[in-house]
């Protein structure tokens, strides 16, 4: 009985301050204007390192609205920060849950699964961004595919997915070169080399496309082209990593 008369008084405490949060609107709308401050608040803090602050600020976040798909977003980055996957499992499904058609919370949500090995799933989730009329950068993620699946050892598919993102965007340099270096390392430097000088000619120099198309080159055995393509890298990026790279090469044809 002790407990049944602790219970009923309990219950209508809840019960008023639902009443009075449900009957005040303002209230709520304070709430809901505290939860997105501070889920700003917890990304920061996610980003300068400061995890303690940022699990802090997040959870504050989600108790004044649960039901803020950017909060229970931001909650799975910071667990998967932490190492804790099936939190952060939980806290990306609750998003899309909230806002199933939101492209940056599948995309964010397919680059969780690619590094936690789920390729099927995460490129799933990487074709739906990119086919997401309201994501701006479908090539992003035709490329992400790609590298999923690239790093699943799935190159027939990757090569699709790379060859997806120029057809969107055909000046996307991060797809050429994933491209074009998976065309190298399968020994297809015809079709690298083609690509590579394809790309240059219409869109800008990249110190990583530069260094590609030197060892391109230099596999195929033409040397005069290889020592072109390492004088534009020295000229032009003289102190990226690419070209102080040029003297590890040595005499290593690729």
């Amino acid at each position: 009985m002790r407990s049944r008369r602790v219970l009923w008084p309990l219950m209508c405490l809840l019960t008023a301050a639902l009443l009075a949060a449900c009957s005040n609107p303002q209230l709520v709308r304070d709430q809901h204007q505290a939860a997105i401050y501070n889920t700003e608040l917890g990304i920061a803090y996610l980003q300068r390192g400061e995890l303690a602050v940022a699990k802090h600020k997040l959870d504050r976040a989600l108790k004044e609205n649960p039901d803020d798909a950017n909060v229970h977003s931001a909650r799975a980055l910071l667990f998967e920060r932490m190492g804790e996957s099936a939190r952060a499992d939980k806290e990306y499904r609750a998003a899309l849950s909230l806002s199933p058609h939101n492209p940056d919370y599948q995309n964010d949500y397919a680059v969780y699964l690619c590094n936690v090995g789920r390729t099927a799933e995460g490129v799933r989730y990487f074709l739906e961004a990119a086919r997401n009329p309201l994501y701006l950068t479908p090539a992003a993620a035709y490329d992400n595919a790609g590298v999923c699946l690239r790093v699943a050892h799935q190159y027939v598919r990757a090569q699709q997915m790379f060859e997806a993102a120029l057809a969107v965007s055909p000046g996307f340099e991060q797809a050429a070169w994933q491209l074009a270096d998976l065309q190298y390392k399968q020994g297809h430097y015809k079709q690298a080399r083609k690509l590579i000088k394809r790309f240059l000619t219409t869109n800008s120099e990249t110190p990583d496309l530069l260094l590609l198309a030197v060892k391109v080159a230099r596999a195929q055995g033409d040397a005069l082209d290889a020592q072109l393509y390492a004088r534009r890298l020295q000229l032009d990026f003289p102190d990226s990593a690419q070209a102080h790279a040029l003297a590890s090469l040595g005499h290593d044809p690729g």
